[in-house]
């Protein structure tokens, strides 16, 4: 049995997976080891990684001004997601290999992360298409909650901003 082969069955985007399925994947993961407060990648930053942690935690970040009728100087990132052991982020580069859309820092002390590239991801699915469909179901069904919860986190923070900044009756 691999090194990562039981982390693996846990991550949501590999699941319904077999393990020589699974073992395929593992054999196309490479292992990054992270400093507190490192920047894995930044928002509107080119890279075509999917990544997995193993260990740690990580904040995913926005930039408010993205959305915001009016700009600010003094906007700071806003953290909408802290992410935990199982979990990976990165998956819309393997999508449509864009830029960036938040910042991804390390945000606790011993975090590790498994990272796949998309052309190496792609190759694997394309020569095992049945593979191939469930982890991009699975991605899809990952994305699409991770989108509704940015969505719901921008939405509150955008509130607080209006009524914060609102004379009082």
């Amino acid at each position: 049995m691999g090194k990562y082969l039981e982390f693996l069955r846990q991550c949501d985007i590999f699941s319904g997976l077999s393990d020589t399925r699974l073992e395929l994947i593992e054999n196309i993961c490479e292992e990054h080891p992270c400093e507190p407060d490192e920047i894995v990648f930044s928002e509107n930053a080119k890279s075509d990684e999917l990544y997995l942690i193993t260990q740690g935690a990580i904040e995913i970040l926005v930039n408010p001004d993205m959305v915001a009728s009016q700009p600010s100087d003094k906007t700071s990132p806003v953290v909408i997601a802290t992410l935990r052991r199982g979990q990976s982020f990165g998956e819309i580069a393997l999508v449509d290999q864009g830029v960036r859309t938040a910042t991804a820092r390390v945000c606790q002390k011993n975090t590790r992360l498994l990272y796949i590239s998309r052309k190496r991801l792609l190759m694997l699915c394309n020569t095992y298409p049945e593979m191939g469909y469930q982890v991009m179901h699975n991605l899809a069904a990952d994305l699409s909650q991770k989108i509704r919860n940015a969505d719901l986190r921008i939405r509150e923070e955008v509130l607080y901003r209006q009524t914060k900044l609102s004379p009082a009756d």
